[in-house]
Order: structure tokens, then sequence, then C-alpha cells
């Protein structure tokens, strides 16, 4: 098993750089992660040009040892990588999106699925099924992320994001378990207590929707629920995490970004990368992008494969989900 299959990387530049290569060399790699903005420039001059250029980073990307997966954030509205403005197809948001007409709504997502395929993009981080709570969520509701207040139409709008998207190969990913929609905080900042804003029904949209998704993959937040676990966020709570496993025994377990502040002040990078997996993560997802920890990557997989190696880890977990991110390679890579 080699250790690189549990992650999905981020780096800066339109390229793929020399340390990724070695990366996927010596461990190998389960997917990359792309941006438009660079938080370190703060400019849009990160890993997206333009259609010919993505296609060309795609095609490097996977030609990598092991073959990784392309993912994307690609909701629509304000959190769209591949923009209009850069020659890509139109995408509104999903509040926007929940008023169309069907036919129409079913026009928009072919064109936009199709072209992630045409690119070689192969998982969509969408489609985000947080009901609309709060609608003064500042990372949800007030950006218009969440598709609506009634959650039989966010169901009934996840249900056609999957049909089309099997039709076009592309794999989707729920967002963000367990419920994020009642929140009052940004998680790129804090940790979220949702303990006295998750409600039954949104979990259980997860548990419903989730083997129904081409790619049957769910994105986990950093989120707290005290009454689940009392002193870990959800992407390092075995408690959680075992909740969920126990209801989608198949499903890819795929972390929020590692780099988000709460974890940073916490533990690091590092460190709660290990806590994630022993928690019972499949993939961890480190963008490289609130952060520069490029040059810290191996040195994080081979303190992973360390940890393997001395019991730490569950090496029978651990070859699980490797089991899970192959069979999704060899479902969207083909």
């Amino acid at each position: 098993m080699r250790i690189g299959e549990l992650f999905i990387l981020g780096f800066f530049g339109n390229t793929v750089p020399d340390w990724l290569k070695e990366f996927a060399a010596r461990y190998g790699l389960g997917g990359v992660i792309l941006f438009d903005y660079s938080c370190r420039t703060q400019a849009y001059d990160n890993n997206i040009e333009s259609p010919e250029q993505v296609q060309r980073l795609c095609a490097e990307i996977s030609a990598l040892p092991s073959g990784p997966m392309v993912f994307i954030d690609q909701e629509g509205g304000l959190v769209r990588r591949l923009k209009e403005s850069r020659g890509f197809a139109p995408l509104p948001s999903a509040k926007e999106f929940n008023h169309l007409a069907p036919d129409e709504k079913r026009a928009i997502l072919a064109a936009s699925f199709a072209e992630m395929r045409r690119l070689g993009i192969h998982y969509d981080f969408a489609p985000v099924i947080d009901v609309d709570y709060n609608p003064d969520n500042p990372n949800i509701g007030r950006i218009k992320r969440s598709y609506s207040a009634d959650i039989a139409e966010v169901k009934g709008n996840a249900l056609l994001a999957s049909e089309v998207a099997r039709a076009q190969r592309i794999g989707l990913c729920l967002k963000h378990f367990p419920g994020i929609g009642g929140a009052v905080v940004d998680s790129h900042h804090e940790f979220m207590d949702i303990s006295d804003a998750l409600r039954a029904e949104q979990e259980e949209l997860f548990y419903s929707l989730a083997p129904k998704m081409f790619g049957n993959a769910v994105l986990v937040s950093h989120a707290i629920v005290r009454q689940w676990d009392q002193e870990h966020p959800m992407t390092l709570s075995a408690t959680g995490l075992g909740r969920l496993r126990g209801r989608l025994p198949d499903t890819l377990l795929i972390t929020d970004d590692m780099q988000m502040q709460g974890l940073q002040k916490a533990l690091g990078t590092r460190q709660a990368s290990l806590q994630s997996l022993k928690a019972g993560m499949d993939m961890l997802c480190i963008g490289n992008n609130l952060f520069d920890q490029e040059q810290e990557m191996i040195g994080t997989a081979e303190y992973i494969r360390q940890s393997l190696r001395d019991g730490i880890l569950s090496s029978s977990a651990i070859e699980q989900s490797s089991a899970r991110i192959v069979q999704r390679k060899a479902l969207l890579t083909a």
C-alpha cells in the first residue's frame, strides 16, 4: 500500500512542481486539488489560467506515478474555480440554481460536467447539501452556497446533479458533513460548534444521498458536535466518524482542508493528519493555499508511513481506505 494514496494535495503555479513529482514517485498520490485564487499572492494567478492550460495541467497530473485524481471546488456562484471570465462554462450559485426551470438546470449541469471531463477533472467537491437554516451563516447562507431552507429542494437538486454527473463520469462529493448550514462562524478561521444547530434530518440527508451520488464521497467538516464528542472536531473524532462509517460503509470520506485555522491552532498539519487517519478518515485534503507547506508534505507522508509501521495506525483500516481510493480511480480515471 502506497501511503501517498491517502493525500489530496494542492500546489502553487500552473505546472506540476518538482516536490509533487518527487512525492508521487516516492509514495504514490491519491489526488490533487486545483485553485484559481492564491492566498499567497492574493491574486487569481494560481493553477487556473484558461481551458487549454488546465487541460495540459490535468494531463500532467494524471501522468504522475499512481495516476492521481484531479479534484476541484466547482459549486457555482462565488465558490467556482473555473470562472466565465477565464473562458469556462457559466455556473450560478446553488441558491440561484434552485429557482431555475428543470430543463435549464439540466442544461447548465451538463455543460459544466462535460467541460470538467474534457479538461481532465475527475471529482467535483459538490453539491453542498447544507440546509439553509441560518441565512446569515458567513460560510454558507450569506454567500448563497445552500440550495434552500427546504430539505426536499436540497435533495432534489443533489439527485439531479448526480444523474447528470453520472452521464459525464464526474465524481461528486457531498459537503459538509454533518451539515453546517446552521453555523454562525466561518470554519476557515475557527472551529464551528454546531451542537445546538444540527438537526437530525440534516444528518440523515447525507446517509440517504451519499450512496446515490456518482463517486459516493462525503467531505467531512471540522465542526464540533458535543453530543457526539466533547473534545474533537468531526475530522478528528473517532466517535463521529464511526457514526458516519456505520451508516456509509463504502463511502469515501475526505477531510475539509487540513490547513484551516482551527486545526492549525490546535495541532498543526502533520499531527492533525495523523489524528484524522487514526479516527477513520480515508483521504486528507491539504490545499497548500491557506498556508505554504509544500516543502513539508514529504515529511508529513513519511511521518504517516512511520506511524503505520509503529502500529499507531491500523494497517487494516488504512488498507480499506486505500481500496476505496483505488476503486474510485478505476471508476473515474479510465
